[in-house]
């Protein structure tokens, strides 16, 4: 008999679900609410998909009810695109939402500003999402900033394959999705942004002038190539405005959104390659790449140069020839600095420092080695020098500087007045040869483990804060540059680092 009983209950609920929805609604009056009364979707190059982002609808009321329409105000020609509780479109009926509970609004949008005339580099896209009962009508507002860039990429071929570039010799070859700059993009202006696809590669006996106040921003896995023969000269001036930095060149990401604004490792690097010539970086930032800086057997002058953000190394050099001063370089994975394979150096007033907030770090803030170890063999190079003068190396990890010397190549370097964090309470240093402090051919008045006291090196910012920083006055009198970072004077003496000590602003 239960068997029965059974049975006729398990037909009633069918009979029951047959006939009404998934459940009884009344229709909207008017009376949701909304996470945000505007959406703001941020920064975004034409035709370049944003980020997605969201609106939470709610259903205050006791009752459940649908909304007889749900849509964006230009319809199916809005260049905004929804998903509706898990389903795409523009145009939606009987949206149900449940007593007391919500559903969630994704948007995205992608816009051509050459589809609008007259507008010249930027755009703002707006429109609405409707919620309509026929008696009474809700919006939330959509607003996008669409923004004009010069955008260079390899050529598409007919059969579907893209550039390459080859890089190497011999069967040491690799094939990467790249381009050759031609002569009439050598210049890199600052009327508009320049978007980068692949690598771009600078060809022998050409240089690359990148003007004051540009921006350059990279598709993921892309980059600069420099040939050899060729050059790279980035010529940055100082800023009138600090936030703005309307003088300074930047090369970054092509992701505007503020999500993005410190993430690292978006684009690839910039790499002087092998017998490149007459390279300079002036009051240049270096951002969120995979390595912020690649010189290899090649020289570079860096002046006023930031490098933040880098998921490898900020500033990597095999064999390189670099004059750095006023220079910072923060949150890298492993080195921020990385000389390996000798080379010649010298660093004035540059704050090198590391407090990256990923993984595990295993390197030290600054890695001097006259070594390069690949699978197949150990090369050797002889450091010629490797000077650090009125510096700051200092990060979170307990010993900031890391000496590697292989016995047959010479290993030439020396710290002056530099404030150096270093710490050794085991004694695992002490009878280290690279590591004797009291040696002045290699160490001469450094200070060691004092607080530089930065503003804030989350944020990147590596002033040092007056009347309590460790390297006030540290510093070798007579030593270039006599400006810092900032454009002011040096006292004498003077401060160590890119930065003379100021006070912390309201």
């Amino acid at each position: 008999m239960r068997y029965i009983y059974g049975a006729l209950l398990l037909c009633s609920i069918i009979f029951w679900s047959s006939c009404r929805n998934d459940f009884e609604t009344i229709p909207s009056t008017g009376n949701l609410t909304f996470s945000k009364d505007t959406v703001y979707l941020d920064t975004v190059f034409t035709n370049i998909g944003s980020s997605t982002y969201n609106l939470k609808v709610y259903n205050n009321s006791k009752d459940d009810i649908h909304i007889p329409v749900l849509k964006l105000a230009q319809g199916e020609n809005s260049h905004y695109r929804l998903n509706v509780d898990g389903m795409p479109g523009k145009v939606f009926e009987n949206v149900q939402i449940l007593a007391k509970d919500s559903i969630f609004i994704f948007i995205e949008t992608t816009f051509d500003i050459n589809s609008v005339p007259g507008v010249d580099n930027e755009f703002l896209y707006t429109d609405q999402i409707l919620f309509e009962n026929g008696a009474q009508q809700q919006k939330v507002e959509l607003v996008t900033l669409i923004r004009d860039a010069v955008f260079l990429y390899p050529q598409l071929y007919p059969d579907g394959t893209k550039e390459t570039l080859i890089l190497g010799s011999g069967d040491n070859t690799v094939e990467i999705p790249g381009f050759i700059l031609p002569d009439e993009r050598l210049t890199f202006t600052n009327e508009k942004p320049y978007v980068i696809y692949g690598f771009a590669a600078v060809p022998p006996n050409k240089t690359l002038t990148v003007n004051a106040g540009a921006r350059i921003h990279f598709h993921a896995e892309s980059g600069i190539l420099v040939a050899q023969n060729a050059s790279l000269k980035a010529l940055g001036q100082p800023s009138v405005n600090k936030e703005l930095m309307e003088n300074e060149i930047i090369f970054q990401g092509d992701r505007l959104e503020p999500q993005f604004a410190n993430v690292p490792g978006q684009w690839g690097y910039i790499r002087l390659t092998s017998g490149s010539v007459e390279n300079e970086f002036h009051h240049t930032t270096i951002k969120n790449g995979m390595l912020g800086l690649v010189v290899e057997d090649s020289p570079v002058t860096l002046k006023n140069v930031q490098i933040y953000n880098s998921s490898n190394i900020g500033l990597l050099s095999r064999t390189g020839i670099i004059y750095g001063e006023n220079m910072v370089i923060n949150n890298s994975g492993q080195a921020s600095l990385g000389l390996q394979l000798g080379g010649s150096y010298e660093f004035n007033h540059c704050t090198f420092s590391n407090y990256w907030s990923g993984s595990f770090r295993s390197f030290p803030t600054v890695l001097i080695e006259n070594t390069l170890e690949t699978p197949e063999a150990i090369f050797v190079a002889d450091l010629v020098k490797a000077n650090f003068t009125n510096c700051i190396i200092y990060g979170s990890d307990r010993r900031e500087i890391g000496l590697y010397r292989h016995e047959q190549g010479s290993f030439n370097f020396n710290f002056t007045n530099s404030l150096i964090k270093f710490e050794d309470p085991m004694g695992e240093f002490k009878d280290h040869p690279l590591y004797d402090f009291e040696n002045e051919a290699m160490y001469s008045n450094n200070l060691f483990n004092s607080d530089p006291k930065f503003f804030n090196y989350q944020k990147n910012n590596f002033n040092i804060i007056k009347g309590e920083s460790a390297a006030e006055e540290i510093g070798k009198s007579g030593v270039l540059p006599p400006i810092d970072l900032n454009g002011n004077m040096r006292t004498s003496p003077p401060d160590a680092g890119a930065y003379e000590a100021t006070v912390i602003p309201d």
